[in-house]
């Protein structure tokens, strides 16, 4: 009972399967960066107090929640996810991982700056930990059945 199958001649246009797997991995890999995106978006509530260290940083003014967006870096082969357009301002960076800032401030009428060290409040780190189980069965589903 055992069958036998031989096929002969079988070719196949390497450019389409190609571009078929491009397009797929593209497809998987922003599905993947918009989910992050939400739950690291999600993660940020928005107070009037600070977060405790160690926990997603609130906010204040509604920014950092806004600019968190994600891309397919056709370069890398990789989808990038996090805040842009924050031009010279390092606090996603030191929100994220902790370090040293300066904090502007009125004091009466007159604008003071200081350094502060800041505890981490990473919110990217967890969006992927939060998102990493669910990945695989993003290439799960976009086999097509019958394709």
């Amino acid at each position: 009972g055992m069958i036998t199958m031989r096929i002969k001649d079988m070719f196949f246009d390497r450019a389409t399967v190609i571009r078929a797997v491009d397009g797929t991995k593209r497809k998987v890999l922003s599905k993947a960066g918009a989910f992050i995106r939400t739950a690291a978006r999600t993660s940020i509530r928005k107070r009037k107090a600070s977060a405790p260290a160690g926990k997603p940083p609130h906010s204040h003014e509604g920014s950092l929640r806004r600019l968190i967006l994600f891309g397919y870096d056709r370069a890398a082969d990789s989808v990038v996810v996090g805040p842009v357009g924050f031009k010279k301002s390092v606090a996603p960076n030191v929100l994220e991982y902790g370090g040293e800032t300066v904090v502007l401030s009125r004091r009466g009428g007159r604008l003071t700056s200081r350094k502060v060290k800041v505890a981490p409040r990473p919110y990217m780190a967890p969006a992927l930990e939060k998102e990493r189980p669910k990945l695989p069965l993003l290439w799960r589903n976009s086999i097509r059945k019958g394709a």
